[in-house]
Formats: C-alpha cells, structure tokens, sequence
C-alpha cells in the first residue's frame, strides 16, 4: 500500500477544488490512485475546514457546511482578497452576502423559557414511554396468557368455567 505526501494529496484534492473542478473518476484513472481513496482525502481536507464541493456543481447546490467554510474563510478578507478567493473557487461575490446573510438570519434559541418548555415536554415524553412500555409488558402478558389457556383447551378438552 503505498504512502503519499502531505503535498502531494493537498495537490490532488486542490485538483478537486473550483475553479478546476476534476472529476475523481478522471483523477483516479490518470494517477493510478483508487476512487474510494481519492473520496477519503476529499472528505478529511473538508472535515479540516477546506472549501471542497461534496460533488461538482455549482455553488448554490453546495452543501450547508461547504458554503459556511466559505463564508468564513472569507469574512476577513479585504474587498480584493475576497474578489481573488472568489475567482480562485468559482465563486460571486454576491454569492457570499447571500450565504452570509442566510446564516446570521438563523435564529438559535437563545430564551431562556424555551429552554424550560424543552426541559418540560422531554420529562413528559420520559413519563409517556414509561407508560407505553408498561402498557406494552401488560398486553405481552395478556396475550401469552390467552395463548396457554387455548392449549390447555386443546390439551385437556376442559372448558373453563366463568
């Protein structure tokens, strides 16, 4: 199993990245380098924060978290810097303040009394799978009971008696 450089797959995923947008079946068929092994170096230099597209396309149908490195890499960027990232990665400008804009108008519950109501409707839901399960062990009993009282029918042909 060969080993390759640090260099090297940063080179082959960068390969992957906008603007050039390679494909990993071309890749892998002109290095040599199975697909699935290519697939997990796209996927570690994304956990580490890169901006690498899940599949090629085109920015808007990125993902949640591909677009928001993006976002971030870029938010101290002078207007130069980000105009030079942006054609380095297929990107518009515009692009960015309209994923910037869509993340800062996400609303995290940050009141306190949602955490309560929370904390109240989990206790709630606890004491009604509690119930269900009880509810769920007494019909098993039940049944099995049903079940061995019509084989001691069958058995001993002795009607029970009301």
């Amino acid at each position: 199993m060969p080993s390759y450089s640090l260099e090297f797959k940063e080179q082959i995923v960068r390969k992957m990245m906008p603007p050039h947008n390679q494909r990993v079946s071309t890749l892998s068929a002109e290095l040599g380098i199975s697909q699935g092994t290519l697939y997990r170096w796209k996927k570690e230099y994304r956990a580490k924060g890169f901006v690498v597209p899940s599949r090629k396309s085109i920015p808007d149908h990125w993902d949640a978290k591909t677009k928001l490195a993006a976002v971030i890499e870029t938010a101290a960027l002078n207007a130069e810097e980000r105009s030079a990232y942006c054609r380095s990665n297929g990107l518009y400008v515009e692009q960015l303040d309209a994923w910037r804009e869509l993340f800062e108008s996400m609303d995290a519950p940050a009141d306190p009394g949602a955490k309560a109501e929370l904390a109240r409707e989990r206790k709630k839901i606890k004491v009604l799978e509690k119930e269900l399960l009880r509810k769920d062990r007494a019909l098993a009993e039940t049944a099995a009971l049903l079940a061995l009282s019509k084989k001691a029918q069958a058995i001993w042909g002795i009607k029970e008696e009301d």
